[in-house]
């Protein structure tokens, strides 16, 4: 049976509809201009999970400011991965270019004998044809286009790609093409595989404001033993940090982000870590 969608509300109407559902508001003013910034789906909706039952009312304790603050928390926790996840697909984007360049020249990428699946490679030029023409005014693409019949090279076109072409331009590699990169993380490459699927939606959903904080990650990637010895679950926000844990580790600024972190979870007290998959010890074990 079709449900009826709800009626739209003004921006009083929802303040009253809250205080209708036992939420604590202690500043209504300061409420109303929350309310008319952020929309109540994006807010309420989604930050209310875990606080009241579904179609039910909070329990009297719980406030608008602290809904807020999970608001806030999720907001800055997505600005800090989106750097760190800015310098995981840089580095992919050069080894990956620079392996396949040298294996199978500038070019090799237009042949589908470099790849594990013909299907899937015709799909890949079909995209990135698209992608051409969608930046045909950019200097480097006019540049090959003018000057070199319209031949990109691999180590140019490569900067193209998004995570989410990348992460499929790995999974369409040979498997020793593909061991030959994981190598130089010092990993597996069935891992990396599975971490770039990863890292790349969790990628996805920062560049689009999506929310991390008591959300599953549907892309799970796989983890070591020792992971899933300590509980962690590779479903959430955590499972796929310890991933990116050892693609970055060896870089100086990752214990500033972990610090930086670290602040944060201070900062909104409201915030429950273990709703983004957390243990007590996280900074030990991503350390």
């Amino acid at each position: 049976m079709t449900k009826e969608l709800q009626c739209p509300l003004t921006i009083d109407q929802q303040l009253e509809n809250l205080k209708s559902l036992n939420l604590l508001i202690e500043n209504e003013e300061n409420a109303k201009r929350i309310l008319n910034d952020i929309s109540y789906f994006r807010l309420i909706k989604a930050f209310s999970l875990g606080l009241k039952p579904k179609n039910g009312s909070y329990n009297g304790t719980v406030s608008f400011d602290q809904i807020v603050d999970l608001y806030k928390f999720n907001a800055n926790v997505r600005q800090l991965i989106f750097i760190l996840v800015e310098r995981i697909e840089v580095n992919l984007r050069c080894r990956i270019a620079n392996y396949f360049s040298i294996q199978y020249g500038v070019m090799g990428y237009l042949n589908a004998e470099n790849f594990a699946d013909a299907e899937y490679h015709q799909q890949f030029l079909d995209d990135i044809w698209q992608e051409i023409d969608r930046n045909a005014k950019s200097p480097f693409v006019r540049n090959f286009q003018e000057h070199y019949n319209g031949q990109i090279p691999m180590y140019a076109l490569v900067e193209l790609f998004s995570f989410g072409t990348l992460s499929k331009f790995y999974k369409n590699m040979k498997n020793p093409d593909k061991k030959a990169v994981a190598t130089l993380y010092g990993v597996g490459y069935t891992y990396l595989e599975s971490w770039i699927e990863s890292i790349a939606y969790l990628r996805n959903l920062c560049a689009h404001y999506g929310r991390i904080y008591n959300a599953k990650i549907p892309k799970r990637p796989m983890l070591y033993k020792q992971d899933a010895a300590i509980g962690v679950d590779n479903g959430s926000f955590f499972g796929v940090l310890i991933c990116m844990a050892r693609l970055v580790s060896h870089d100086i600024h990752w214990n500033d982000l972990l610090d930086q972190l670290e602040l944060l979870i201070e900062k909104y007290p409201v915030v429950d870590i273990q709703k983004i998959g957390f243990p007590t010890d996280w900074k030990t074990v991503l350390q």
